[in-house]
């Protein structure tokens, strides 16, 4: 989440929601930005769509339904993945730790959606370890298997990752979107949930296009 921008997206991301593919022209410079050097992609014949999010962000969490939805209509050969930005604030990794543990205990359908809510719309404090910790367990978790994973080689290689890919995404708030390793696009520069999916449903689909 970018402050200097929060009261304009407080603003507009209430405008309702409407299916991608919408007729409009989007310009780069504009509408989205060129990523400078392009990030890598892993997958020959794929388009890689990276979202950068937090989960203490509320545009984050008003932003995901509309990007559940376009998930069951994206091309086939979009391979999606959602990355937990992390900037210089510890909030942020210790909530990409919980995202990455989730992960990797394959509890992601009990946690992601729940936790979001749990900040947002029961408006707990879940910026410690143990409350986490606590979290996880009334979801399944055993508080053990949390603090082995949370602290693990496997998540700390995964935090270093991400906070790598934030830095190299040239984004400067979430939620954000990037398009390929090549295009970025930004919650402030799109100005609403529907244009935020707009552009990437557009950039994504001409680079399915162009691997066909």
């Amino acid at each position: 989440m970018n402050f200097r921008v929060l009261g304009l997206l407080m603003a507009l991301f209430v405008l309702p929601f409407a299916p991608a593919g919408a007729e409009e022209d989007y310009a780069a410079g504009i509408d989205y930005e060129r990523v400078s050097p392009p990030m890598t992609t892993k997958e020959p014949g794929k388009v890689e769509v990276h979202e950068f999010f937090w989960y203490g962000c509320p545009h984050c969490y008003r932003f995901e339904p509309h990007l559940q939805q376009w998930l069951e209509q994206k091309p086939d050969n979009v391979e999606f993945t959602r990355v937990p930005a992390i900037f210089n604030n510890p909030d942020w990794e210790l909530h990409a730790r919980a995202y990455y543990t989730a992960e990797l205990l394959g509890a992601l359908d009990r946690v992601h959606d729940p936790l979001f809510d749990a900040i947002h719309n029961q408006r707990k404090r879940l910026n410690t370890r143990d409350a986490l910790r606590d979290f996880f367990a009334a979801r399944g978790v055993e508080p053990d298997t949390f603090n082995k994973t949370f602290n693990s080689f496997a998540v700390e290689s995964k935090i270093r990752r991400a906070r790598d890919l934030t830095k190299r995404s040239g984004i400067d708030g979430v939620p954000a979107m990037v398009v390929d390793g090549e295009y970025r696009v930004s919650a402030s520069q799109a100005a609403s949930y529907k244009r935020l999916i707009g552009i990437t449903d557009y950039l994504a689909t001409q680079g399915a296009e162009g691997n066909d």
